[in-house]
């Protein structure tokens, strides 16, 4: 397989690597699942899908969440938007300003008591630092709100780039450039490991980066099951099934 020029081969060492944190080092789609459960219980229908209702969030299907990233609307309008459009998809009552605060109350505080590192995170990350690698965190979430994820799930990595940080987040390349820049690497010397096929490992692939997929098995988004592996690959983005595939890949 022929590398893209600018990319480093497959399994070539790289000076730098950043990261994703929800669902790559945290995992979010759990404590997710814990929290939607909770408002399940309080707000929705006995017999509604959790599985289902567990994809609609993380799917975004109205777009609030790909507009706060866009710098477009805040992070509390975003949330209440999305409660709204799950409640009435799924038999619920509108959300509205008032009954939002109680909602969000049941829902964030859930959802923050269940923060848990990936078993292969830490070992990954020391495995990183070992191999003298330069390491941090690019994301979509506001800044100090990943550092309190982080250190809840036990994780000392900084964060360096947030959706506060340049007023919009992924797939931007500016934002993978400006990791980077915080690495104090070169991006073609850089790689991105997210969950996301398009937003992480296509989007930092196109900004210069070597893009690494982290395709957990059972963890796909239903909008992500159409992603094309041999296609990825064939473009000189790395894609594996865990943290320390990913590794392997990096330092070998």
């Amino acid at each position: 397989m022929t590398e893209p020029a600018g990319h480093p081969a497959f399994g070539a060492r790289v000076d730098g690597v950043l990261l994703d944190v929800d669902d790559t080092l945290v995992d979010t789609r759990a404590a997710f699942a814990t929290a939607l459960v909770a408002v399940a219980d309080a707000h929705l229908p006995a017999d509604v899908d959790h599985a289902a209702l567990l994809d609609h969030w993380r799917s975004d299907p109205g777009g609030h969440y790909l507009r706060y990233t866009r710098g477009e609307t805040d992070h509390r309008t975003q949330r209440r938007l999305r409660a709204d459009l799950m409640h009435r998809t799924f038999g619920g009552a509108p959300v509205g300003e008032q009954a939002f605060d109680a909602w969000d109350d049941l829902f964030w505080g859930t959802f923050e008591r269940s923060w848990r590192a990936f078993d292969d995170a830490a070992p990954f990350l020391a495995g990183l630092r070992a191999a003298g690698l330069a390491v941090g965190v690019v994301t979509n979430a506001a800044v100090e709100l990943q550092e309190r994820k982080l250190a809840a799930a036990g994780l000392d990595v900084p964060v360096l780039v947030g959706v506060d940080t340049l007023g919009y987040g992924k797939p931007h390349p500016d934002v993978f450039t400006e990791g980077a820049r915080g690495l104090g690497t070169a991006p073609e010397r850089t790689a991105y490991v997210g969950d996301e096929p398009r937003v992480d490992a296509r989007a930092a692939h196109d900004a210069g980066l070597l893009g690494v997929w982290l395709d957990r098995p059972g963890a796909r988004r239903s909008s992500e099951h159409d992603a094309d592996v041999a296609a990825m690959r064939a473009d000189g983005i790395v894609v594996v099934a865990g943290l320390a595939e990913a590794g392997a890949a990096l330092h070998a």
